[in-house]
C-alpha cells in the first residue's frame, strides 16, 4: 500500500487533503479512484490509514479510517555526513540510506573535495535531495523523512559534532577500531524511547586528509574501518549504516 507525507496542517480529525505531485500521482500514476486506500503520515506523529472519497488533478481527500502506530524508524538516529561527491552520487546516497534507516544528511566540503560548490545552484540543488528523501521514504514506509541540510564547511561540521552521542569517522587506512566494538557500549544503554543520536563521517572520493582526521578525532570523532577492501565514497556510507543498523537489531543483529 503506498504511503504519502502530508503537512500537519493536512491532517484533519477526521479526513486528510494531499496536493501537489502527489495528488497527481495517485490520479494519474496509480490510476486511484475512490475507496481505494493508502496510507499517510504527517512526518512527526501522525499515521493514518485512510480511504480516498473525491479525487481531483491538483487535489486528493481521503476519509480516515485508523490512527496507525508510527513505524519504521530506528532506535539509532544516524546523520550520514557526506563531502560532497562528483556527479549524482549524492543523490544515490540519499536515496539508498533513507531506504536502510538514515535520520538525517548533512553534506559538506572538504580539503579533496572535487566538485566545484556554487551557493546560487544549491538552493535548487538541495530541495531535489530533499524529494528524493521523501519519495525513498515513502517507498520504504518510513515515518518520518530524513532532513537534508544544506552543505556545510568542513569547520562548520566539526563544530556541529558535540551534539552527537557518538562519532564515526570512516577512514581507510584504520585498521585498529571495528565498528562493532565502538558501538557496543551504545547499544540497549538510553532510556527507553530516547534514541542514541550517531553521525557517520565520509570522506570524498580523494579521502580526508590525515590534517582532517586529525582535526575530527581532537573534535571527538572516532575512526573506525569497514574491512580490508576499499568502498568508493557512495559506498562508505551504506555500508557503515548497515552495520549500525544491523548491530541495533534492525536488521536482525543483537
Amino acid at each position: 500500500m503506498q504511503r504519502y507525507f502530508i503537512e500537519p496542517a493536512q491532517f484533519g480529525e477526521k479526513t486528510v487533503t494531499i496536493t501537489g505531485d502527489d495528488a497527481k500521482h495517485i490520479g494519474r500514476v496509480m490510476r486511484s479512484k475512490p475507496g481505494d486506500k493508502l496510507i499517510v503520515s504527517d512526518g512527526e506523529s501522525r499515521d493514518a490509514l485512510a480511504a480516498i472519497i473525491a479525487i481531483d488533478p491538483q487535489e486528493v481527500t481521503a476519509e480516515i479510517i485508523e490512527t496507525l502506530e508510527p513505524s519504521g524508524e530506528p532506535w539509532f538516529r544516524v546523520t550520514v555526513a557526506q563531502s560532497l561527491p562528483k556527479g549524482d552520487k549524492m543523490e544515490t546516497v540519499i536515496q539508498k540510506c533513507t531506504e536502510i534507516g538514515a535520520a538525517s544528511f548533512l553534506p559538506f566540503l572538504s580539503e579533496r573535495t572535487v566538485v566545484q560548490y556554487d551557493g546560487k545552484k544549491e538552493e535548487k540543488r538541495t530541495a531535489r535531495w530533499r524529494k528524493i528523501a521523501k519519495e525513498a521514504a515513502e517507498q520504504a514506509h518510513r515515518s518520518r523523512v530524513p532532513a537534508v541540510d544544506s552543505p556545510v564547511s568542513w569547520r562548520e561540521l566539526l563544530k556541529g559534532l558535540s551534539a552527537y552521542d557518538l562519532v564515526c569517522l570512516c577512514y581507510e587506512k584504520e585498521h585498529g577500531q571495528q565498528l562493532r566494538d565502538v558501538l557496543k557500549p551504545f547499544v540497549g544503554k538510553h532510556p527507553a524511547g530516547q534514541p542514541c543520536s550517531i553521525a557517520v563521517i565520509v570522506g570524498p572520493e580523494g579521502g580526508l586528509s590525515e590534517n582532517e582526521v586529525s582535526e575530527a578525532e581532537a573534535a571527538g570523532a572516532v575512526s573506525i574501518g569497514l574491512g580490508r577492501r576499499i568502498l568508493r565514497t557512495e559506498t562508505a556510507a551504506m555500508a557503515a549504516l548497515t552495520c549500525i543498523m544491523y548491530e541495533s537489531g534492525e536488521m536482525g543483529g543483537m
